[in-house]
């Protein structure tokens, strides 16, 4: 994980940004001037960004938008001033509307992305310039400082091949907060097989069953936003354990790269928000689940009950039986 740091300087109205990076530093700065690679990194999880616009000269404009899990969207914009690589690029950074024009009451600024080599890779150091102390305090108040933490908690995958930051570790969880837990898994097979493995129900039946000893008795997936799931397990044979169920409905659907789901055990009303994200890297997926739990209590007593193992096995259980691996 990179070493973050952001600091904010309220004489000098400026909000820097501090990263060491495990890389060298043109692979450092293929990741900050290539969109396809900026998408996977600068919106925080549950907000990640699409580059549309993509003009790297100076002059030239870069425009994107972030999602939210709900169906929220911030979009911005960069205007070039300087590019000298692989050292450093400066931008005129402002948050824009559907058309890209600045929007009225929010702040831009100028930022300075530099790159220094070191002896384990390379220093980010990124600087925004405020016009005023009130839009350094505003971009602050909207969570800059956590949201950037959280963005820049996913450059090691981005700088990494695929199989080697992800490959033999199994399903891994990260606790990003106290309400916020993300579950990410390398899975040997294409991007497009892996999303049907997740919505179409003859696939769903073959792996996605948890401990052996369950079966699955009931496969309704949503593959439309506004449709409603259900899936229900029972143990089978002399296997311990009642009866359960889940339940929700689709908030958002971007095949074959991210659904948006609620999801609550049946018959109870806590709920969850399931943020399903998937990316193809040479014939591997990386499976990705950003969960949202109301509360941290809600959380921990989830992952008590042994999930991520229970995900695991169907993990290996998708390659085996639906991938052929």
């Amino acid at each position: 994980m990179p070493v973050t740091e952001v600091v904010t300087d309220a004489e000098n109205l400026t909000m820097t940004v501090i990263a060491d990076l495990a890389a060298p530093i043109e692979r450092v700065w293929s990741a900050y001037t290539d969109p396809e690679q900026l998408n996977r990194f600068w919106g925080p999880p549950g907000w990640p960004a699409t580059f549309t616009t993509w003009d790297p000269t100076v002059g030239g404009r870069a425009v994107y938008s972030m999602h939210g899990p709900r169906g929220e969207k911030s979009s911005g914009a960069w205007e070039f001033l300087a590019i000298e690589a692989p050292h450093r690029f400066d931008v005129i950074d402002a948050f824009v509307d559907d058309d890209g024009n600045p929007l009225e009451g929010f702040p831009a600024m100028r930022m300075t992305f530099t790159f220094e080599s070191t002896p384990e890779g390379t220093r980010m150091i990124n600087t925004s310039y405020f016009d005023s102390l009130e839009a350094l305090e505003q971009l602050v108040s909207m969570g800059a400082i956590e949201g950037t933490k959280m963005a820049m908690a996913q450059l090691d995958a981005v700088l990494q091949d695929l199989r080697d930051y992800a490959q033999g570790k199994g399903t891994r969880v990260e606790l990003l907060d106290d309400t916020h837990v993300r579950i990410t898994r390398l899975v040997e097979g294409p991007r497009e097989l892996v999303w049907r493995a997740h919505f179409a129900p003859e696939l769903i039946r073959k792996w996605m069953l948890g401990p052996d000893g369950w079966e699955m008795t009931e496969c309704v997936p949503a593959t439309e936003v506004g449709q409603s799931f259900r899936n229900s397990w029972a143990p089978v044979g002399e296997t311990e354990g009642e009866a359960f169920g889940f339940e929700g409905e689709a908030l958002l659907i971007d095949a074959p790269r991210r659904a948006v789901t609620t999801e609550r055990m049946q018959g109870m009303p806590t709920e969850t928000l399931n943020d399903l994200n998937l990316y193809e890297e040479d014939g591997a997926t990386l499976v990705t689940v950003l969960i949202e739990y109301p509360d941290k209590e809600t959380r921990d007593m989830i992952l008590s009950t042994g999930m991520a193992d229970g995900m695991e096995s169907s993990f290996a259980r998708l390659e085996r039986e639906v991938l052929d691996r």
